[in-house]
Formats: C-alpha cells, structure tokens, sequence
C-alpha cells in the first residue's frame, strides 16, 4: 500500500504518547488546535444544575477517591468497533498522580481510516469542585448539548476540522459524576477520500464509550 503523507496535527496525533507527555496530562485535548463551528447539538435536553437555595451535602460527601484503570475501562469489542486496528490493551499516559487522573489513549491507521480515543478520568476533592471543572469545560466547548441518563450530568459535542484539504471530525463527552470528572475525546479521518466519519458516528462513538468510563468509574466506587 502506498504511503500517504498526514497533515501535521494528525501525524502528532499517531506519535500520543511523547506529544501528551511532553505537553503534561490534559484532560480535553484533542488532535487539533482550537475546535471549529460546533455540529451536533442533542435534544433539548439540557445539564441539570444544582439550584442555590438547595441544601448541599458535597461538601461532605466524597464518592470516590481513585479513578480507576482507564485502559480497562472500556470493553475490548468496543475498542475494536470505534478504533479497528488499534491494541486493545490501550496506552495510559503519564501522570503526576495516577491515583486522581489518569488517561488511556488508543489509536490507529488501518488502511486510510485512521481513528483516535481517548478516556480520561479526574477524581476532585469535592462535588462542588467536579461541578465548577465540568461547567469551565462545556462553557469552553460551546454549542454542543446533553446526554441524558449519563453520571450527573453529562454534555457532548462534535466539530469538524480541515487542514490541507483533509477532513477530521472530533466528538467530546464530558460527564460529572460526584466529585469525578470523565472526558471521552474520539475522532477520525479517511485519508483516502480525505473525508471525515459522519457526525452520528462520532457522536454515538464518543457517547458509548463515555457509558462504559462511567460504569467503570462507578464499579470501582469506595
């Protein structure tokens, strides 16, 4: 098969590992720079907030302590549906304290399709802490919508990115869980037509395996 040349961000993007820990653990980092215009938007659904009269009891409160194994957070078969070619096993990235954040990165080019996944999880020091880190997130990452049934409160977005006439599209999920944090970046690129996976399969890739961090991170609770 002939090899093709990849637009910078993307070739960064292949080599995860040296690029995320030379640049320090980040949470909502993806393979390009600054996101486009936004694609997707969910129903009208929107992030439930706590109301400020409500009595709080976060601050007492601490649902977890460690984030668990990213690497095994999501099910092989998911892996190889959303990342086909990619190790199973996954790569953690270095952290300052794995046992507050970590993050599993897997990727691949198979043929011209390349794919990308990462699953970061940040477990905070309080409820009231998740909630301010997860509302700097979405407000950064503006346009996209909720995902209902999903931790406390969970928002997604896609953004469709082109550099040198080569098409990425990336899906963020973003989900407060107590006084966790989870971020599932997934993205794709067809090298060949130069064309970019359709919103729906980002979005719902993104999604799913934002369900199975969650699952993970609340199997681990205690």
């Amino acid at each position: 098969m002939r090899s093709l040349p990849l637009p910078l961000a993307l070739t960064a993007r292949i080599s995860p590992v040296a690029v995320l820990a030379a640049a320090g653990w980040a949470l909502s980092s993806g393979p390009l720079a600054a996101p486009q215009a936004a694609e997707h938007k969910p129903a009208d659904d929107k992030p439930a907030t706590q109301s400020a009269s409500a009595p709080s009891t976060s601050t007492v409160s601490k649902a977890y302590s460690a984030a668990p194994a990213p690497c095994e957070s999501v099910a092989k078969k998911t892996v190889e549906s959303l990342v086909p070619g990619a190790k199973t096993a996954g790569k953690e990235i270095p952290s300052t304290d794995t046992a507050l954040r970590r993050t599993c990165s897997w990727n691949a080019l198979k043929g011209y399709d390349y794919r990308w996944l990462d699953v970061s999880f940040e477990v905070m020091e309080s409820d009231e802490a998740a909630e301010k880190a997860y509302k700097g997130r979405t407000e950064e990452n503006s346009g996209g919508g909720a995902v209902p049934g999903l931790g406390d409160t969970a928002y997604s977005i896609v953004n469709l990115t082109t550099e040198d006439k080569q098409q990425t599209r990336e899906g963020q999920v973003f989900v407060r869980a107590s006084n966790a944090l989870v971020v599932v970046t997934y993205n794709g690129s067809d090298f060949e037509s130069k064309k970019a996976p359709s919103t729906d399969t980002i979005n719902k890739g993104a999604i799913k395996a934002a369900k199975e961090a969650v699952a993970a991170l609340e199997g681990g609770k205690g």
